[in-house]
């Protein structure tokens, strides 16, 4: 409930300008968040494959800065969400029928699958942590980070990012 306190107060400080700043850091921060989970996906396949050793200097570095990037990325989107017209205000404006494809993947569909997509990364952070063995740490990385990855990939609205 504080949460929603907080966001309600960013609500009434951000001017257009501001959106379009946050607009902006949402859009060109996902060039790095994505870069950084390809990284550690194929980080954790290749050490899961090659049945390598999980080191605390480089492995555990990589999945961690790719759960922290993602999880900032997720931060950014959710207050753009409470605060943007594609968002919330979409859905409440237009209600869930008058939403066309294009609205519906920004005010639903993006939000939703991503919020999923950094469960299953936050996850794979958390079981990695469980287990001793390095292919077991990295099995769990690959296969949580990947699906997440692959959730993110599914609902970027591309057709935004190329325009």
């Amino acid at each position: 409930m504080r949460g929603f306190f907080i966001v309600k107060i960013i609500t009434f400080r951000l001017q257009n300008s501001d959106m379009e700043i946050l607009q902006n850091l949402h859009s060109y921060f996902a060039y790095i968040v994505l870069a950084m989970l390809v990284i550690a996906v194929v980080n954790a396949f290749a050490g899961w494959i090659g049945k390598r050793m999980f080191t605390m200097h480089k492995d555990l570095r990589i999945s961690l800065f790719a759960l922290i990037l993602s999880h900032i990325q997720l931060l950014i989107g959710l207050v753009l969400y409470f605060v943007s017209a594609n968002g919330l205000k979409a859905i409440q404006t237009l209600g869930m029928g008058g939403l066309n494809a294009p609205a519906r993947l920004l005010a639903l569909e993006h939000p939703l699958t991503n919020i999923i997509a950094i469960v299953l990364i936050t996850i794979g952070w958390s079981r990695h942590k469980k287990f001793m063995e390095g292919d077991k740490k990295f099995k769990s990385i690959a296969i949580f980070y990947g699906l997440g990855l692959l959730l993110i990939l599914s609902r970027i609205p591309w057709g935004q990012w190329f325009d």
